[in-house]
């Protein structure tokens, strides 16, 4: 497979349509003298196009964060949205609607199904919302992530990264607006995280995506065209153009500052 630089040429910030926002969002946990803050009013924008990872140290809020842009997760005040669609009035209904249609996941766990083939995993959220999926699309995804000859294989007939790039794939298979991943390398060797690396990169960068990711992997943020940090629940730098080394300083000091 094609290995792809892990820095890119992004300048900063451009005027690429906003494919998800959170404005002065505030997620706090339990209430009276044990409630917590896990954001403190957060104001994000999320470009098309753009690849971001989300970083911080443990208990800063960076999952939080992705789950409520997610819609995984209520948020206790503000606003999120996602393809100009509201998320904090939709009903549950109309919540599932838009996670399955327009978003994207890719988890640490892989979450595919152990008696479906790999071509079944990738287009079972479309199967389930009895939707064609766009043939040539498909094969475009199926080729650009290297699993053309993998597709009647189940899961435990492939690899833990071969398992990961099914999931990259069933993903991005619906064209989903945004496609959010949640420590998708975490299960990984360095082959195969790299791989599915690659594959994210490649899905912005020839396929037209919108990648958000958290991570604890400077490495793997290094990928990215713009790094978000987070500390105590709050937005506190961000860095464009990634390196591994620059990622790991900026952790450092915000580690230092905890």
């Amino acid at each position: 497979m094609n290995t792809l630089p892990a820095t890119q040429n992004t300048p900063g910030p451009t005027s690429h349509p906003v494919a998800a926002e959170a404005i002065d969002l505030v997620k706090t946990y339990g209430s009276g003298d044990t409630v917590v803050q896990a954001l403190a009013a957060v104001s994000v924008k999320f470009l098309r196009g753009q690849f971001t990872a989300i970083m911080g140290p443990s208990g800063s809020g960076k999952s939080t964060l992705m789950h409520c842009l997610a819609g995984l997760d209520t948020v206790t005040s503000g606003s999120v949205q996602v393809a100009d669609v509201e998320l904090t009035t939709l009903s549950d209904k109309k919540m599932t609607q838009l996670r399955r249609d327009r978003v994207g996941f890719v988890f640490q766990s892989f979450n595919l199904v152990p008696t479906l083939s790999a071509i079944e995993n990738i287009t079972l959220p479309m199967d389930i919302a009895d939707r064609k999926p766009d043939a040539d699309w498909l094969d475009s995804v199926i080729d650009t992530l290297g699993l053309r000859d993998r597709l009647s294989h189940r899961p435990s007939e492939l690899s833990g990264g071969q398992q990961q790039r099914v999931a990259c794939a069933r993903a991005l298979a619906g064209r989903p607006d945004i496609i959010f991943g949640d420590e998708p390398t975490g299960n990984l060797d360095s082959r195969s995280s790299g791989e599915v690396l690659g594959i994210l990169r490649r899905s912005v960068d020839q396929l037209g995506q919108t990648v958000v990711i958290v991570t604890h992997d400077p490495r793997a943020a290094s990928y990215a065209d713009r790094v978000v940090f987070l500390a105590d629940g709050r937005i506190v730098d961000e860095l464009y153009s990634p390196t591994a080394e620059g990622v790991l300083d900026r952790m450092k000091n915000l580690e230092a500052r905890g």
